[in-house]
C-alpha cells in the first residue's frame, strides 16, 4: 500500500485513535468507576481482527473506483456516480473467512466512504465518517481489509450524506463452503428507485424536504403515497424511475435459464426511500434467508423487502418466459427481470404487476431463524428503548427525541445480552439498521429471524437481541436516507471500565 492509500491510512490511524472518545458512559466527576468508550482504533478491535485470521488464509484483492459518468437505465442515459461505471456496481464474491482487501480511489467531487452493509466487521472498517474513519477525500483514496465473518448475502454502498441514493452500490457475496446447495443456478438482483440525472438529484431533494418539510413538498400533482401493507405513508419521494439490476421494466434485463430448473434468487433493496413487493406471478418462492442468515424454508408468493433489507429465495422455473417483478410499494412503480427459459415472448409487464400486486406478500420480521443460527435463550443484561419519531418541523426526524450525534450513545459492555426495542410513533415505516452485529427479532410466538435491518411499521414496536461480541462504536439508524440524513440516527456505544488513579497526599496513609 502505497501513495494515498497509506496516507489515508495513517491519518486514520490518527484519528480514529481518539474516536469516540465522547462518547462516555457514566463517567463520575469524582472518585469511583468510570467508562470510556472503545473506540474503532482501540486494541480490542485490532486483538478481534487477529483472532479472526486463520493460517492459510485466503485473501481476495479487489480495486474499486468511485466515478462520475453516465448509465443507461434502458434507453435513457443519466448522469450519476457509480462504482465503476456500472450500475449496479460490481458485484464482489468471496467465501466466508476470507480476507478481503478493497482499494478504494475516490474520483467523485465529494469525500466518500464504503460501507459494508450487514457484515459483522472490525469497527475501524465500516465506513462510517466521524465515527469508524475520516470521510476519503476527493482525489484520495483508503484500503479496507478485513476478515469476512459470515455467509450470505451483502451489498456495500457509501456513508456520506445522500450519495447513496445515486449509483454508489453493488452486491456483497459471502459463499458458505459447507452449505448443501439444493439449488441449479443463483440471480442476484438489486431493486432500486432513481432519479439522479433526472432534474433532481438527491443532495438537492434533502435540501428541499429540510427547507420546507413535507407540507411544503411538490409532489407533482400527486398525494402522498400510502400502502396498507406498510401501515401508513409508503415514503417522501416520488421517484420517476424504479430498477431492477440497473434497468427499467421497459428495457429490463433477462436471464437465460431452462424449464425445470431451481433458482437461488438472492434479492437486494438498494433503494433510498422505497420498499419493494417482490415476487413472480404465479410461480410461488420459498424464502431460505433473511439477511444472510438461513430461516425455517417458508413459502410465498411475494415478499416485502425494505431498504437495506435482503432475502435469498428459491423458485422452480416454469417452461414460459415469467418477470420477477419489483413493485414499488405504495408508489405505482414497477420494476421487472425477466425470466426466460426459452424464445417465448415476454408476458405483459402491467398485467404482471396486477397479478402480483393482488396477491398477499409476506413481511419476514415473523419467519422463524433456523435452529443453527438461533441465539441461545438469555435475558438481557442491558434493553435501550429507541422511541422514533418525527417528522419534526424543519424535516427533523428521531430517536429518543434528539437527532444524531455521533458523541451520544447506547451503551453497552462486551459479553452482555443486548436488547433493542424500537417503538414507531410515526405515520411511516422506518427499516432500522444495526451495523457490526446481526440480531434475533422477538416475535409473539417466540424467536423470528436473524437479521440486521428490520422494518418497523407504524405505532408498532419491533424488539430484537444481540450479542456484544464486536467491540467498536457502531451506527444505528433509519435506512431510509432521507431519515437518516435528518437526524434518525444514534450509535451502539461499547463502554469500558478504567482505571482511577489514586492520588496520594504526604503523610497521608493510604
Amino acid at each position: 500500500m502505497s501513495g494515498p492509500l497509506l496516507l489515508g491510512r495513517r491519518r486514520f490511524l490518527a484519528v480514529t485513535g481518539g474516536l469516540g472518545v465522547g462518547l462516555v458512559a457514566g463517567c463520575a466527576a469524582g472518585p469511583g468507576p468510570r467508562t470510556t468508550a472503545v473506540g474503532a482504533g482501540s486494541a480490542a478491535v485490532a486483538e478481534l481482527e487477529r483472532a479472526r485470521r486463520a493460517a492459510g488464509q485466503q485473501a481476495v484483492d479487489v480495486r474499486l473506483a468511485a466515478v462520475t459518468g453516465q448509465v443507461d437505465l434502458g434507453g435513457r442515459a443519466v448522469s450519476t456516480w457509480t462504482y465503476g461505471g456500472e450500475l449496479p456496481g460490481p458485484e464482489i464474491r468471496v467465501r466466508r473467512g476470507d480476507l478481503l482487501r478493497v482499494e478504494l480511489r475516490n474520483d467523485l467531487p465529494q469525500p466518500t466512504t464504503v460501507h459494508w452493509h450487514g457484515l459483522a466487521l472490525r469497527n475501524d472498517m465500516d465506513g462510517v465518517p466521524g465515527l469508524t474513519q475520516p470521510e476519503i477525500a476527493a482525489g484520495a483514496g483508503f484500503g479496507y481489509e478485513f476478515t469476512v465473518p459470515d455467509a450470505g448475502t451483502y451489498w456495500f454502498h457509501p456513508h456520506v450524506g445522500t450519495q447513496l441514493d445515486r449509483g454508489l452500490y453493488a452486491p456483497l457475496i459471502v459463499e458458505d463452503p459447507d452449505e448443501p446447495g439444493g439449488y441449479d443456478e443463483e440471480l442476484v438482483v438489486v431493486f432500486d428507485d432513481w432519479l439522479d440525472g433526472t432534474g433532481r438529484d438527491p443532495d438537492r431533494v434533502l435540501a428541499d424536504l429540510l427547507a420546507v418539510g413535507m407540507g411544503g413538498m411538490d409532489m407533482g400533482g400527486m398525494a402522498m403515497p400510502r400502502s396498507e401493507l406498510l401501515g401508513g405513508d409508503a415514503g417522501d419521494v416520488m421517484y420517476p424511475f424504479f430498477l431492477a439490476n440497473g434497468r427499467t421494466a421497459e428495457a429490463a434485463r433477462s436471464h437465460r435459464t431452462r424449464p425445470g430448473r431451481r433458482i437461488r434468487l438472492r434479492l437486494i433493496n438498494a433503494g433510498g426511500d422505497t420498499a419493494f413487493r417482490v415476487g413472480v406471478p404465479g410461480t410461488p418462492m420459498t424464502i431460505t434467508h433473511t439477511d444472510g442468515f438461513p430461516v425455517v424454508p417458508t413459502q410465498a408468493e411475494a415478499v416485502l423487502l425494505g431498504m437495506g433489507e435482503r432475502v435469498d429465495s428459491m423458485i422452480d422455473m416454469p417452461d414460459v418466459a415469467v418477470p420477477l417483478i419489483g413493485l414499488a410499494e405504495g408508489k405505482d412503480g414497477i420494476t421487472q427481470v425477466l425470466l426466460q427459459p426459452g424464445q417465448g415472448p415476454a408476458p405483459d409487464v402491467t398485467t404482471a404487476a396486477v397479478a402480483l400486486a393482488a396477491r398477499p406478500a409476506t413481511l419476514v420480521n415473523d419467519i422463524p431463524a433456523a435452529e443453527s443460527v438461533t441465539l441461545p435463550g438469555r435475558e438481557p443484561d442491558v434493553v435501550h428503548d429507541m422511541v422514533l419519531g418525527g417528522p419534526e418541523p424543519g424535516y427533523t426526524w428521531t430517536i429518543n427525541g434528539e437527532t444524531y450525534d455521533p458523541g451520544r450513545g447506547l451503551p453497552v459492555r462486551a459479553a452482555q445480552r443486548v436488547r433493542l426495542r424500537f417503538e414507531n410513533t410515526t405515520t411511516m415505516f422506518h427499516p432500522m439498521h444495526v451495523h457490526g452485529h446481526t440480531f434475533q427479532m422477538r416475535t409473539a410466538a417466540g424467536v423470528g429471524p436473524r437479521k440486521d435491518t428490520a422494518v418497523v411499521l407504524p405505532g408498532q414496536a419491533v424488539e430484537v437481541d444481540f450479542d456484544a461480541d464486536n467491540p467498536g462504536q457502531w451506527l444505528t439508524h433509519c435506512h431510509n436516507v432521507y431519515h437518516g440524513e435528518a437526524g434518525m440516527m444514534t450509535v451502539v456505544s461499547y463502554v469500558e471500565q478504567v482505571a482511577v488513579p489514586t492520588t496520594v497526599r504526604p503523610g497521608v496513609p493510604r
